[in-house]
């Protein structure tokens, strides 16, 4: 055994998956979970840590143990006695040796992110049509019959949601500024020239689901549309977002949830009009300080991400009303959060590492609870008749 303030060399079983790791023996369990939390993604109250050992558990420890599925264990996996390992402990009282094998078993639903790293990463599939046949596909372009084209023109709307694209169709371009929304989304799209900038008027633009990468998007082109209030690009397999998106200042609503994004640009403060900001289900792990300037943001959904911390400045936007946080590894929030934002009234904190304790410990708790009361009055009414309890927007332990 490894001794005095010398590492420890061993491997953590997890999800089929074998994690080597090297930690001092003087750190405790609940260092060495930190230290797991960013390698699967669960977060370390989720954690049950089962040191292998010489002999198979008893029947009653595996009676409480639930494996997961699909992975299949043997008595020598899951240690001596399915020794259980203390948060408080220090590995090297643990028993801990060079090239042992610690079992990870994970609670469900306590993770951050959209769940445990796995053997492989998986994208999320997108829905389409699957009546296109095969020479339709091969098409880049689709025919729009001049009574179309005239409607697009007359209303201003071109709608080629689920249409089977390749590419924009030219009957697009020939509606130039006539266009104010433009939906191409759930199609296989897979180039936003920069031609787009030449549909100036357009104010709603909607490409979600349409599987398009970084080198897809003409963001020079995109950055063009002044008057644009409505973009959604959830649903694709975006990785950056560019600083050309701080050029969009007329922009209300920003839709870039599930995609692959680590992070969000500095430019988004100079979104001062931004009132929507959806970007969830990313691996976003940090929030630009800058985000405090979009002084008009009124809801913020950054749940299922891989956040640890959250930028002071969150406590300027006065104008939030609800933030999602659900599925981070966050432990605290700004100090100043519920005293500063007044208008906060929905607060999602499920499954992350903050309790309702934790809450109404923080300055200004009162008036949010307050404020939450009275905006799900009629919920509570009926939750109370129905001996239902109140979910308080965290989870209680």
């Amino acid at each position: 055994m490894a001794g005095g303030g010398g590492e420890i060399s061993f491997t953590v079983k997890f999800s089929g998956r074998s994690i080597p790791l090297s930690i001092s023996a003087e750190s405790t369990v609940e260092d060495l979970k930190s230290l797991l939390q960013p390698l699967t993604n669960v977060l370390p109250r989720g954690q049950k840590l089962i040191f292998k050992g010489l002999r198979p558990p008893p029947t009653r420890l595996l009676s409480l143990i639930r494996l997961i599925p699909g992975d299949s264990y043997s008595f020598s996996d899951l240690g001596s006695a399915g020794k259980v390992l203390p948060d408080s402990e220090a590995l090297k009282a643990s028993g801990l040796t060079n090239g042992a094998k610690v079992m990870l078993m994970a609670s469900q639903g306590l993770h951050q992110g959209d769940g445990p790293i796995l053997k492989e990463a998986r994208s999320r599939p997108i829905r389409r049509s699957s009546n296109a046949g095969i020479a339709e596909k091969q098409k880049m372009a689709v025919s729009v019959d001049k009574t179309r084209l005239d409607r697009w023109k007359a209303t201003g709307v071109v709608a080629l949601a689920e249409c089977n694209l390749m590419a924009i169709p030219d009957e697009v371009w020939a509606c130039g500024t006539s266009t104010r929304t433009l939906d191409i989304s759930s199609n296989s799209v897979q180039d936003i020239p920069s031609r787009i900038g030449s549909l100036t008027s357009v104010q709603r633009f909607m490409l979600s689901a349409n599987g398009l990468s970084d080198e897809a998007v003409s963001w020079e082109g995109l950055a063009s549309l002044k008057l644009l209030t409505v973009l959604s690009m959830s649903h694709n397999n975006l990785t950056s977002l560019p600083s050309a998106l701080g050029s969009l200042g007329s922009l209300r609503q920003l839709d870039v949830s599930n995609n692959k994004l680590t992070s969000l640009p500095d430019e988004i403060g100079s979104l001062t009009r931004l009132e929507l900001l959806k970007a969830d289900n990313n691996r976003i792990s940090s929030i630009p300080a800058g985000i405090g300037d979009c002084c008009a943001l009124m809801e913020v959904d950054l749940s299922r991400n891989l956040l640890l911390q959250l930028p002071e400045t969150l406590c300027n936007l006065r104008n939030l009303k609800a933030l999602h946080l659900s599925n981070n590894g966050l432990k605290n929030l700004p100090h100043n959060l519920l005293k500063a934002c007044t208008s906060l009234s929905t607060l999602d904190l499920h499954h992350t590492q903050i309790t309702m304790d934790f809450i109404r410990q923080l300055e200004g708790w009162e008036g949010f609870d307050e404020r939450r009361r009275l905006k799900h009055q009629k919920q509570l009414d009926f939750r109370v008749a129905s001996s239902a309890e109140f979910d308080e927007g965290a989870d209680k332990n």
